[in-house]
């Protein structure tokens, strides 16, 4: 992915001009962390890593980057940090949100050489959050690279990230991501996978409003709402692509692990082990999705949290699956539209190198492979000869 765009000094002098850097700041710190332990990740994921050893790594990771930082109280108000998505480690054909607890019967699945695997984690800083996510194949170096379908979705998801982050721009729409991811995934025989969704955040907020879908059915299509990218916007885009035919995933006996509250829903619960683990859930997750490892009683926070999942109150993110041998490659990346351009706040992924990963397919539409030359920002030069450009044309007219 492109390298985050670097700031421009800027004579900001309107306070809310000096919040807004602030709020940046405070993105790019726990970009910073999630950097971090992303690198340290892709270094434990190999040959006969547990896959839930690396999810609890990951989350101790990231308590620790969050907690070094930002302890001075505002206003006697401590700074709330911390996890803004619980460490997740699906492999191969598991889409996404696996993190799986020691009593689950897949607690000791292990990491074998070839296998596809996705690390999807995030931060926040007062509440401003950087989410990202990455596929490695274990055990490939340049002197083994990836071939054949697993290089065909990785390099598929690659472009399509590159992509959607040049087009994730002030004044254009969500559908034009939405086609041209789909026609990036078709290049390389994959298909993004099916209903997958982006979202637009902001304090607090992980899974705003403003969405971008992938691969809709039929029915998705005509009730998905348009929408219009808007200057100092901030979006959390999530491209996942599958090998599969058609991109369409589905439950299998794994257990869901990973829960968020629903800001939007207020209901009252009626057992006093849903409220008790309702209220528990409140103090050390707030918005944010969070992992039932995370709660005192493990057994009571699962039935207390079925009445509040029941209700709305609560949000699974279950694990799917594409079907057996096909493979699901993820980048997930969060962007600002900022007055001066988009800046990439989360970094580029660490693992992936065109020389590692060699598919025999690439992209040939003339428009995409032309985007994919442009920078994420314009200089101020080139937006500059732009506009005399524009001026002598009209000046001609």
């Amino acid at each position: 992915m492109s390298e985050p765009a670097k700031q421009e000094a800027t004579p900001a002098t309107k306070p809310e001009e000096s919040t807004a850097a602030a709020d940046l700041t405070k993105y790019k710190t726990a970009a910073d962390i999630v950097n971090n332990v992303i690198k340290k990740l892709v270094e434990l994921a190999v040959e006969g890593a547990k896959v839930i050893d690396l999810c609890v790594e990951g989350d101790k990771l990231l308590e620790q980057g969050t907690g070094a930082v930002y302890n001075k109280s505002v206003k006697g108000v401590k700074v709330s940090k911390g996890i803004a998505f619980p460490t997740s480690i699906s492999v191969n054909n598991t889409v996404a949100h696996f993190s799986p607890l020691e009593s689950d019967p897949s607690s000791s699945q292990t990491l074998a050489k070839g296998d596809v695997v996705k690390i999807h984690l995030g931060a926040h800083i007062d509440g401003f959050a950087a989410v990202s996510a990455e596929t490695v194949v274990v055990g490939a170096s340049a002197a083994e690279p990836i071939t054949g379908r697993k290089a065909d979705v990785i390099q598929a998801a690659w472009h399509a990230a590159e992509v959607a982050m040049r087009l994730v721009k002030v004044g254009n729409k969500n559908w034009q991501v939405t086609d041209a991811v789909g026609k990036v995934a078709a290049a390389f025989d994959c298909k993004p996978v099916e209903g997958m969704l982006s979202c637009q955040q902001a304090q607090n907020v992980i899974d705003g409003k403003k969405r971008i879908i992938l691969n809709p059915s039929e029915a998705q299509k005509k009730e998905f709402e348009t929408v219009t990218f808007a200057e100092n916007e901030v979006w959390g885009v999530d491209i996942l692509i599958s090998s599969g035919e058609d991109g369409k995933a589905r439950l299998e006996e794994s257990r869901t692990t990973i829960y968020q509250k629903e800001s939007t829903v207020t209901y009252q619960l009626k057992m006093k082990t849903s409220r008790a683990v309702f209220s528990e859930v409140q103090k050390k997750a707030g918005a944010f999705p969070f992992n039932l490892r995370y709660l005192e009683d493990e057994k009571r926070a699962r039935l207390g949290l079925q009445e509040a999942v029941q209700h709305n109150l609560v949000k699974p993110y279950e694990v799917i699956f594409t079907p057996a041998n096909t493979f699901v490659a993820a980048f997930h990346f969060t962007i600002a539209l900022l007055p001066g351009g988009p800046s990439l706040i989360t970094h580029p992924p660490t693992w992936f190198k065109p020389e590692i990963v060699k598919s025999e397919k690439k992209l040939e539409d003339a428009e995409l492979t032309e985007l994919l030359t442009k920078p994420l920002r314009e200089s101020k030069k080139a937006k500059k000869k732009a506009k005399t450009g524009n001026d002598e044309a009209i000046a001609e007219a």
